[in-house]
């Protein structure tokens, strides 16, 4: 999987203004950063990169005091979320309803639901509260017989769950090859069989029917981007959860929605990031 780092250096270093700064850098497309001494490391995908926009919003960055500069490389060809992976993740418990774990892990705690998830490069572990908020909209609905699309599907762990939940049909894409290959993993890990996973983007969608429930855990561009084809492959009476946004950035994809005949019906926030419901 490629990816570019972004060392991003504040003069003086502020945490207030390193937290803005991962805020404001998400919009230009990068999607996980890392503390650093004097400031942050970032990663995005090249093609998700949107220079000028980070150039243009660092140009008018509201800490006059503070000075960012930042710096452009390839990010090593690995998983350089390795260490992490190696060491796992402790079993996520969301609500005593939905328990996401690793095999082998005991004691678990008690749950309705329990997802076995092996994440190796993929994004999806519960524990981001973009990931949260999404899997406790969907604890609360009804799926049985539901139809569902899974855009940027990571390590499969919504499908799985909307699989637990009794959908009928669920097709999952991703962009990264190792998020289909983890997501088909997963999928035999929690004896799951009713899922189509595809490696491509939005254009994957054509020619694959309607879906009841399109869920996208996506930086803001893509899902701006993206709408319109969601809205295409919507059910009358359809629904569309978003997240991976953070809450500045809902009443623009309210906006677009609206121009698409979609209703806001309501939204979260957690830290800052959020999600929205949007019905046909």
């Amino acid at each position: 999987m490629k990816y570019l780092e972004l060392v991003f250096t504040l003069t003086p270093y502020d945490s207030d203004a390193a937290d803005l700064l991962a805020a404001l850098a998400g919009q230009a497309g990068l999607e996980s950063f890392v503390g650093t001494g004097s400031g942050l490391k970032g990663y995005v995908r090249p093609s998700c990169f949107h220079r000028d926009l980070l150039d243009d919003t660092l140009a008018a960055f509201p800490f006059p005091a503070v000075k960012v500069t930042y710096s452009v490389c390839e990010a090593e060809d690995r998983n350089w979320n390795e260490e992490w992976e190696k060491q796992g993740f402790e079993p996520v418990c969301i609500d005593g309803k939905i328990c996401i774990h690793q095999p082998g892990q005991s004691p678990l705690p008690p749950a309705e639901h329990y997802i076995l998830i092996e994440p190796h490069q993929a994004f999806g572990t519960g524990q981001h509260q973009t990931t949260s908020m999404i899997l406790r909209r969907l604890a609360d609905m009804d799926l049985e017989g539901k139809k569902v699309l899974d855009a940027g599907c990571g390590t499969g762990i919504l499908s799985i769950f909307c699989a637990q939940k009794g959908a009928s049909r669920i097709l999952a894409y991703d962009i990264d090859s190792w998020s289909v290959r983890n997501t088909r993993q997963n999928m035999r890990l929690n004896d799951i069989s009713r899922m189509e996973v595809v490696e491509g983007n939005s254009a994957v969608l054509a020619g694959k029917g309607k879906f009841d429930l399109v869920l996208a855990n996506i930086n803001r561009n893509i899902l701006w981007h993206d709408l319109p084809a969601f809205a295409a492959a919507l059910s009358p009476r359809g629904q569309i959860i978003l997240s991976g946004f953070y809450a500045e950035d809902i009443p623009m994809l309210a906006e677009r929605a609206n121009a698409l005949g979609l209703t806001c019906a309501d939204h979260t926030e957690n830290e800052r990031w959020a999600s929205l419901l949007l019905c046909r």
